[in-house]
Formats: structure tokens, C-alpha cells, sequence
């Protein structure tokens, strides 16, 4: 489990190496994490969205998507042959699963940041 704490020292670190860049470095640092962070309200509200899945395409987790996404139609398939409670267990627990990450979608998605800003910085510091 992700705690806020080490997430916000990380993050940090990150921006203290950033500003011992010199000026070109810190320049394109700047234009590839522009690119390529993501925005935990865009998280947030995929997350809200009642289709299970999206948000975890936002973040590259094409499995995790497909999967939660299977899940739901799988619930919305049982719904259509008339297994209506059923189907709404199946949706209920899919969507009990995913309040985790609603909740929790500003440090999932800054933890997310981190990993990549890290990935871009140690690809301009081995240049």
C-alpha cells in the first residue's frame, strides 16, 4: 500500500535533482514529463465514469483495464439474460474493488508521476 509520505519525499527528491540540472537538461526534462505525466483528476474522474476499467488505460495498465473491463460486461451480460441480481453482485463487486483507487487516485497517480519523472531523469542524467 502506498503511503503519502514516502510518495511527497520521493517526489521531492525528484524536484531537487531536477533543479541541480543544468539549464538545457532541466529544459528538456521539462518538455518529456510535460508529455508525458499524467493529471490525477483525469484519474479521478474515469475512475467516477460508470464503465469499470478506464481509468487503469489512463495510466498504460492495459491488462488491469481488460480485465476490470471483462468483469463489467461480464455483469452487464448477465443482466441481459435476465439474471439481474446476479449481474448487479458481479458489477457491485467490481465496483467495491475500484473505490480504492477512487479514493486514493491523487497519491496512485503522483506515485505514477514519480516513477516517470524518475525513468526521464535518468535517461537525460546517462545521455
Amino acid at each position: 500500500m502506498l503511503k503519502q509520505s514516502e510518495v511527497d519525499a520521493r517526489e521531492e527528491e525528484l524536484r531537487l535533482a531536477v533543479r541541480e540540472l543544468p539549464d538545457e537538461r532541466r529544459r528538456e526534462f521539462y518538455e518529456r514529463a510535460e508529455k508525458e505525466l499524467k493529471d490525477p483528476d483525469t484519474f479521478a474522474v474515469l475512475n467516477y465514469l460508470f464503465i469499470a476499467g478506464l481509468h487503469h488505460f489512463y495510466l498504460g495498465r492495459w491488462f488491469r483495464g481488460l480485465i476490470n473491463l471483462a468483469v463489467f460486461s461480464a455483469g452487464i451480460y448477465l443482466m441481459v439474460l435476465d439474471q439481474w441480481k446476479n449481474g448487479f453482485i458481479v458489477i457491485g463487486i467490481i465496483t467495491v474493488l475500484e473505490l480504492y483507487a477512487l479514493f486514493r487516485s491523487q497519491i496512485i497517480v503522483k506515485h505514477y508521476n514519480n516513477r516517470i519523472s524518475t525513468a526521464i531523469l535518468d535517461a537525460i542524467e546517462n545521455a
